[in-house]
């Protein structure tokens, strides 16, 4: 992104914004393969889940395996966690109160039967 892009970026979103400064307005923090994907709801739902989807990202701080654990869901369904050597520095941001977003990215589906989640979390700029 140029430096004239990124300041008419700001100024958009500082004086309130149009959709084009929200959605240019944040930062690709994160893109990594789900973890746990064949545990949960992802093998009853992979026919329905869409590259582009939003994904709801939750803080699980009482999680007894892990304290920084990020559960994410498609639609109030869960299809696994952000995974555990990736998820400290997203878990400080979310706890302090940053707007994350999370997305489907890739979709993979293996010979040998397995399926594949990969997402993307964004932080807004403030």
């Amino acid at each position: 992104m140029t430096l004239a892009r990124c300041v008419l970026c700001c100024c958009l979103v500082l004086a309130g914004g149009s959709a084009l400064a929200e959605s240019v307005a944040r930062i690709i923090v994160q893109h990594s393969p789900l973890a746990g994907f064949r545990y949960y709801d992802g093998k009853s739902l992979w026919q329905e889940i869409k590259v582009g989807d939003p994904l709801a990202l939750v803080r699980e701080p009482d999680n007894p395996h892990d304290g920084n654990a990020v559960r994410i869901e498609w639609n109030g369904r869960k299809l696994g966690y952000v995974p555990r050597r990736e998820n400290a520095h997203l878990a400080r941001q979310m706890d302090r109160g940053a707007a994350v977003e999370g997305r489907i990215m890739e979709l993979h589906k293996y010979r040998n039967g397995r399926n594949r989640v990969s997402y993307e979390i964004s932080v807004a700029l403030k």
